[in-house]
């Protein structure tokens, strides 16, 4: 290290480059975490919105990196910061940085292998899935058609193969006609495009760079599931840190249900006697039966019927998986393909199948995963498992062997960091105690520092959180008439310019059909049009609201006059009937906590920080949250949720809040 400039001096220049502003909070920021990949301590850190995070922690990382000669991987959660760090801050950052280190810092973006085309793949698209295509009707077909064809010509111009590079994009269907995910890969030394594959080509531009950015899937991917998809890295940056718990779970998570067993069943009957698929299309026929009968939601116990179909599930699988390991494929690449293929989806319908089984037999206190089965109107019923917590596969597979830097906006929940701490698997928080005052619990737990730098904004002065706290309580039947009035009128006194955040789409349709026949206002409503064409509407039309449900909580990035009002009809506890959220609470209800605060409110918390923390996007922002559930100010848990949010200046009182939105409509822009 003493042969590079401090970290300090490194961001100064950077900033000074950048023609941006150094901040205090950045500072603080970039300098903890310079020590802690220097004292291999984890880190976590709040920065709020415009503390300028992406430079505080990328500063230190490529010193890190090049005092090394290691490689530091940077997650994220959301394309959006993806395209944000690899399509400007890093080129940026290198050229400013260039002058003062020993050479250019080099980074690089990768993921799945599921996101690049595979040419191999490409020349069997036509018939790849028939299995898959079946299920659709020939207009469908003749759409697939059509996208698999554009992919074939962009095929021939592409250099990197990345599917969010190819603009418009193409259906998941599609998609998977041309692609594979890691398990189904042939090899490159196997495949006879081996020396062309797009993915082995982002892996070698990762290996030896100094930042390699990719997403919380690929990360649980390459840590739970065993790939060796990353650089090796003993240092890791995980930005959008709130949403690695759900990322990782997501990837965690089994399915099992008629469509993914009888692609398994196609595939290999393509390679072993008919009499053995023939046995597992049955078995998937019976699954069916089964899934008819039952209802939705968690399956503490499966009953007999449901048990066994499982099992001839599992079995008929089982005697698949033999059969087709048995073929041999020597000097036919696409045999050797079609074999990885189909093994690949019977590992998966086999393994689903045992940790289903295996899930339900110990007693419910002992379980660390939880069985539901899904199903609706516009979802094809399947059994899902997923664990109860990642806290432990995160300890053990994550954070043992590397340091850590978890950060994100909103991470103090309720005034605290320990209860995401908790669900990542870090122990108890390092404090300058004195030596012997450890907590003994923690042992063998990763330690950790917390840190929050705080916002530049001045909340109490540039944003009013207003709880109607006059209104009903939320009911359960859509929105009450109260609700819908209390919106109209705090849409007219802002004049439009309204984010309207709902716990679910069938409360955004109400609120958006019934007010667009009161109101002279355009209101867009979520799923009008793509998301990011919306946000773009929305953004460019101030006398325009913006009604939406879950990715506009997180998702919106909209400063100056077009939003000045934030709308929550409710707490967005999950649902009574959410069947991982309800078995984790009980979970920690069983061991002797409070589940309801540590599950549904955490959650809740959560999504009204990121909620609420739309409103205030630039230093000239100005505006009013208002949260139409009177529980956030009269429950026992509303202290909790308040002192998660942002420290806006508080308000019960309704004409406090129109006044203030008037003011705001009839002022002039900022210059």
């Amino acid at each position: 290290m003493a042969d590079l400039p401090d970290v300090d001096t490194l961001l100064d220049a950077a900033v000074s480059a950048l023609g941006g502003t150094r901040r205090d909070g950045q500072a603080t920021m970039a300098a903890a975490v310079d020590s802690a990949f220097t004292d291999q301590e984890h880190l976590v850190v709040q920065a709020g919105t415009g503390t300028g995070k992406s430079l505080a922690y990328l500063v230190p990382a490529i010193r890190h990196a090049m005092a090394t000669d290691s490689t530091v991987v940077v997650s994220t959660a959301t394309i959006a910061l993806q395209r944000q760090l690899i399509d400007r801050d890093l080129p940026r950052l290198a050229e400013a940085l260039a002058p003062h280190l020993p050479r250019t810092p080099a980074f690089a973006i990768l993921k799945g292998r599921r996101n690049y085309l595979c040419r191999h793949r490409l020349q069997t698209a036509g018939d790849a899935e028939p299995d898959e295509a079946e299920l659709f009707d020939p207009r469908q077909l003749s759409s697939l058609g059509r996208q698999v064809k554009r992919l074939h010509e962009w095929a021939d111009t592409t250099a990197t193969g990345d599917r969010d590079e190819l603009v418009p994009g193409v259906s998941d269907l599609a998609w998977r006609q041309v692609s594979v995910s890691a398990n189904e890969c042939v090899g490159a030394a196997a495949c006879p495009f081996g020396q062309e594959c797009f993915a082995e080509q982002a892996r070698a531009d990762a290996g030896g760079v100094d930042v390699v950015v990719t997403n919380h899937a690929m990360l649980a991917i390459s840590a739970l599931q065993g790939y060796q998809l990353l650089p090796e890295h003993r240092l890791l940056v995980v930005d959008e840190a709130h949403d690695l718990v759900d990322r990782v779970t997501s990837v965690a998570t089994g399915v099992l249900g008629e469509r993914v067993i009888t692609t398994a069943a196609k595939r290999a009957g393509r390679l072993v006697e008919p009499g053995l698929t023939e046995r597992l299309s049955e078995a998937a026929d019976g699954l069916a039966l089964m899934f008819a009968d039952a209802g939705s939601g968690r399956l503490d116990h499966l009953p007999d019927p449901l048990a066994g179909a499982v099992a001839s599930v599992r079995d008929a699988a089982h005697a698949c998986l033999t059969a087709v390991k048995s073929t041999g494929t020597e000097g036919d690449p696409d045999s050797a393909t079609a074999r990885k293929l189909a093994l690949a989806a019977l590992e998966d319908v086999h393994d689903t199948a045992v940790r289903v089984l295996e899930s339900v037999e110990p007693p419910l206190r002992d379980r660390t995963d939880v069985v539901w089965l899904a199903k609706g109107p516009k979802q094809p019923p399947s059994l899902q498992v997923a664990p109860l917590g990642v806290g432990g596969l995160l300890r053990e597979k994550l954070f043992g062997d590397r340091t850590a830097v978890l950060t994100s906006a909103t991470l103090a929940l309720g005034g605290s960091f320990g209860g995401l701490a908790g669900q990542w698997g870090l122990g108890r928080e390092t404090t300058d105690d004195p030596p012997g005052t450890d907590d003994p619990t923690s042992a063998g737990e990763p330690r950790w520092r917390a840190l929050d730098v705080g916002s530049p904004f001045d909340h109490a002065r540039s944003g009013i959180l207003y709880v109607a706290r006059h209104l009903p309580p939320p009911g359960r039947d859509g929105l009450d008439p109260g609700y819908l009035d209390e919106i109209a009128e705090l849409i007219e006194a802002a004049g439009g310019r309204t984010l309207g955040l709902f716990s679910s789409m069938r409360a955004a349709t109400q609120a958006a059909e019934e007010l667009r026949e009161r109101l002279d206002l355009r209101i867009l409503c979520q799923g009008d049009d793509s998301t990011g064409r919306l946000v773009a509407e929305f953004a460019d039309d101030p006398a325009c609201c913006l009604f939406g449900t879950l990715s506009l909580w997180q998702g919106v990035d909209v400063p100056g006059p077009s939003l000045s009002l934030v709308v929550v009809d409710r707490i967005p506890f999950p649902r009574p009937d959410d069947p991982l959220a309800s078995a984790r609470q009980r979970a920690v209800g069983a061991r002797g906590g409070n589940g309801f605060m540590a599950v549904a409110a955490t959650h809740a918390a959560l999504l009204l920080a990121q909620g609420t923390g739309r409103l205030l996007r630039s230093v000239h922002d100005r505006g009013v949250v208002a949260v139409l559930d009177p529980r956030l100010a009269t429950a026992r848990y509303g202290g909790f949720l308040r002192a998660s949010l942002p420290p806006y200046w508080g308000t019960t009182d309704p004409e406090v809040a129109r006044a203030a939105l008037r003011r705001l409509a009839a002022a002039p822009v900022p210059g």
